[in-house]
């Protein structure tokens, strides 16, 4: 069994591409706000929140209990509204070697959006399970996030 993998989901969202996109590469701080499983977030280094460089701290509720990363910007592509995360930090590397989210907002021709959430990983260890409690903690976020981009 291979220890690499990649899972994808497609969301349909009723906020345009550009919202979405425009949220996640210069307003991530706001995400805390917005989404029920998001508990905290906090620059842990650097001086600018969309910085490649800059690393933050991220409190959240996964499989039912409250867990922590870090975060940092890998790449931000304008035109396909996609941008590439590094997740780390302790409790991520006790069960990942790699873990890469990557976001992307794609415009519906009917109005809408849909946001496209894939997670690259590698995983420590067989007995480690793939992350699909990821996948679902995006699902939960992105709902309570288009609820509140509808009314911006």
């Amino acid at each position: 069994m291979t220890l690499f993998g990649k899972i994808s989901t497609e969301i349909g969202v009723h906020a345009t591409a550009e919202k979405w996109f425009k949220l996640l590469a210069t307003q991530l701080h706001h995400v805390q706000n917005l989404a029920d499983r998001v508990h905290g977030t906090k620059l842990h280094h650097g001086e600018d929140w969309h910085h490649n460089e800059s690393i933050k701290q991220w409190t959240y509720v996964i499989d039912g209990k409250v867990s922590t990363c870090h975060e940092s910007i890998e790449s931000v592509d304008e035109a396909n509204k996609t941008i590439s995360f590094k997740v780390f930090g302790e409790e991520i590397e006790q069960k990942f070697k790699v873990f890469k989210v990557i976001f992307q907002a794609i415009d519906k021709e009917n109005g809408g959006a849909i946001v496209k959430w894939t997670i690259e990983y590698e995983r420590v260890s067989e007995e480690v399970d793939p992350p699909y409690s990821y996948i679902e903690f995006q699902h939960k976020c992105t709902a309570d996030i288009d609820v509140h981009l509808l009314k911006a």
